[in-house]
């Protein structure tokens, strides 16, 4: 699929059309945050980057990154990971600056507009990693994140 499929599919998606012969799985779930500080906070005491996933309800990509990557991490070594809708425009959140939004501005706020986005924060809510948009290639995916992983891990309040 290019890019311009992509983005009609996700478009598609996100008006909640159903593309004929594209047969989605039941999403799969990360947690999401009620405050980016708490869960900042939560991801600092183990000594891990907040890793927020921007997701879309139905997008098999981000299905894929949550299902492949990110939800196997976080069971087998503690990856501090959480999922923001990119729709949600009325669950109310916490941002950093401690005043109350929802995700949709939150990730607008992030210039975060492309589904699936991995960013890599710090206490503070600073990117202390280049985010990972998009899946390139399923073959390249899990080193990309190793990498941002390790990056993040070695910022101010990731691992020593």
């Amino acid at each position: 699929m290019n890019t311009l499929q992509r983005r009609q599919f996700t478009a598609a998606l996100a008006g909640g059309l159903l593309l004929p012969g594209v047969a989605l799985a039941k999403d799969t779930a990360l947690p999401i945050p009620v405050s980016l500080p708490g869960a900042a906070q939560t991801a600092a005491a183990k000594k891990e980057p907040l890793v927020i996933l921007v997701s879309l309800p139905g997008c098999p990509y981000c299905e894929v990154v949550r299902r492949n990557y990110l939800l196997p991490a976080q069971r087998d070594a503690g990856l501090q990971a959480w999922q923001l809708n990119i729709t949600d425009k009325t669950t109310p959140l916490i941002g950093f600056d401690g005043k109350a939004t929802t995700a949709a501005a939150q990730i607008a706020a992030w210039k975060a507009g492309f589904t699936p986005t991995v960013l890599f924060l710090g206490p503070q809510g600073q990117e202390i990693a280049e985010r990972l948009v998009g899946l390139g290639s399923n073959d390249f995916y899990g080193a990309y994140l190793d990498e941002r992983l390790a990056t993040a891990r070695k910022a101010p309040g990731g691992r020593v």
